[in-house]
């Protein structure tokens, strides 16, 4: 005999430990039934923008939040109605039965469900929070019986603990100041002792907020509804204010929070080279016209791409890591290539794994389909994470150089000035070549003066000349 239960889905963490995820929009209303994977919201994390799906066949029966919330990790977001069996199958503990737990459809892209009737305990923490239910994890199943049960999902799992909970301590327990890992790790990069910082997230949480105003000027948190453009009485701003402000969230917040870091752990060193380009370009209009490139969309961009693949493979100092934590100086033995790529949402550098197994055509295919899956807002956070070196082209806006700040974790970035018609030494003679200027940053920790400098020699060397790349394969 089957029954209807009301099961409720968490946040997820979308990927890279996030701890909140902004509701962009929702695809389904209250009443709604829905196919298991079916697509529900969009939801907006430090990185991109998400489509999430249903982790259940079922009715709508709540959306507890509404778009433009931010939604920490882990909770509820929306309940739904759905068949289940009057023993209580697919629920926390026995029930009494020795009949094995219902198996749930497994939702795509969140990992598997868990086998068996049980669910792994989480250690009990000391640091403050609402009171719980001291009741037992098998308590939830007799609750199946007398009314209808409420069963969560999410990615990392929010559950019972076997036994009464603990009521938490007040804040000022001489514990550590509660934060997340990615708050501990940029805490200690930006060299700021948490036991300073206030926190103004739930229960006493540290935010990167908390963080960046502690650096900016001192511990001065910000009220959440003032950064909205709303005071504190609730008021929105008068038309014919001076000031306008918008919300620092989204990938805003995640692109400030990453150059702060950058720029505070990094020592950079940036060096120039303008060069002769012309061969360069003469090269991509024959390509362009040529049977085998029919049909793909071949730019500057792709010809410094695969030029800079080839010239690391003489200079692997350009392609490492510092890990501070291990003292270790990490060596890639693959080029995951980032492209810095302007988006109505502000900046993200996704970025192409196994760039340099990849001949011209299939570089070229990649890079389409980078740049308009970033310009749609549709990139996921696994491609928004572990590149090993960038390129960022500001020639496109007609900017002849720069000084690219590195993107955390890696060791260089190439920035690629417009490409201009100018007089230039040509064969003894001064001629109207193709120009362009090449901005390299470096980490000085990783990359010293000279090994910087012979790799942009060598990247001009190709571009002025593209065969010279047979010299270096």
């Amino acid at each position: 005999m089957s029954a209807t239960m009301i099961k409720e889905f968490r946040l997820p963490d979308l990927g890279e430990g996030l701890t909140e995820s902004e509701i962009v929009a929702w695809k389904v209303a209250v009443g709604d039934t829905v196919a298991l994977n079916q697509i529900i919201a969009e939801v907006e994390t430090a990185k991109a923008v998400v489509e999430l799906p249903s982790p259940f066949a079922g009715v709508i029966t709540a959306l507890h939040e509404q778009p433009g919330t931010v939604v920490e990790v882990g909770k509820p977001i929306v309940s739904f109605e759905v068949e289940g069996d009057d023993g209580g199958s697919g629920t926390a503990g026995g029930g009494g039965t020795d009949a094995p737990a219902k198996r749930e459809p497994n939702l795509v892209g969140y990992g598997a469900v868990l086998e068996g009737s049980g669910r792994p305990a989480r250690r009990a923490r000391s640091f403050a929070a609402p009171a719980v239910s001291a009741a037992p994890a098998a308590a939830v199943v007799e609750h199946v019986h007398a009314a209808p049960a409420v069963e969560t999902v999410a990615a990392a799992p929010v559950v019972p603990v076997a036994g009464p909970v603990e009521t938490r301590p007040a804040p000022h327990s001489a514990e550590r100041p509660r934060s997340t890992p990615p708050v501990r790790k940029l805490a200690k990069d930006l060299g700021v002792d948490l036991a300073a910082v206030t926190g103004t997230g739930e229960f006493g949480l540290i935010t990167r907020e908390d963080v960046h105003n502690f650096v900016v000027g001192g511990d001065l948190p910000v009220a959440p509804r003032d950064l909205a453009g709303v005071s504190a009485q609730g008021q929105a701003p008068a038309q014919g204010e001076r000031e306008t402000r918008t919300p620092i969230k989204g990938v805003r917040k995640f692109t400030a929070a990453a150059m702060v870091s950058s720029a505070f752990t990094a020592p950079h060193v940036t060096e120039f080279l303008t060069i002769d380009v012309t061969p360069t370009m003469e090269l991509l209009a024959k390509l362009k016209a040529s049977r085998a490139f029919a049909g793909y969309k071949l730019t500057p961009l792709t010809l410094v791409s695969k030029a800079v693949l080839i010239a690391l493979r003489n200079h692997p100092t350009l392609n490492t890591r510092w890990d501070e934590a291990r003292q270790e100086i990490v060596q890639y033995n693959y080029v995951n290539l980032g492209i810095a790529a302007a988006t109505p949402r502000g900046l993200t550098v996704p970025n192409i794994k196994d760039a340099d197994r990849m001949s011209l055509l299939e570089l070229s295919t990649a890079l389409t389909e980078l740049t308009d899956t970033a310009r749609a807002g549709k990139t996921s956070p696994a491609n928004l994470s572990g590149g090993t070196i960038s390129i960022t082209n500001i020639g496109v806006f007609g900017i002849d150089s720069g000084t690219p700040i590195l993107n955390p974790g890696e060791a260089a970035i190439l920035a690629l000035g417009a490409v201009r018609k100018m007089p230039w030494e040509y064969q003894d003679e001064v001629a109207l070549r193709q120009v362009m200027t090449l901005s390299l940053s470096f980490d000085h920790r990783l990359v010293d003066g000279e090994q910087g400098s012979r790799f942009l020699q060598d990247l001009g060397a190709i571009l002025s000349d593209p065969g010279m790349a047979l010299a270096m394969v």
